[in-house]
């Protein structure tokens, strides 16, 4: 079974790395950008056929080690 995590900043955290891509696409002539935000994806393949055994899996990697939740929020796709 294939997954997909995609992992962003929560609203209100300082987002660094997206204000340097927002210049830089100023600096590169794209106007109109008013927010850049970025984040992160994670794709897993699973041996798990279960869908809810394996979104429970992935929530359970998600709070331990792939998103840091008092920063960021994470949503999970079973593919």
């Amino acid at each position: 079974m294939k997954a997909r995590i995609t992992v962003t900043l929560k609203n209100g955290v300082l987002d660094p790395q997206g204000k340097a891509i927002e210049k830089a696409l100023a600096a590169l002539d794209f106007s109109g950008v008013d927010e850049v935000r970025q984040g992160k994806v994670i794709d897993i393949e699973l041996a798990e056929t279960d869908p809810k055994k394996a979104e429970a899996a992935l929530s359970e990697m998600c709070e331990k080690l792939l998103a840091n939740t008092v920063i960021e929020n994470y949503a999970v796709e079973i593919r």
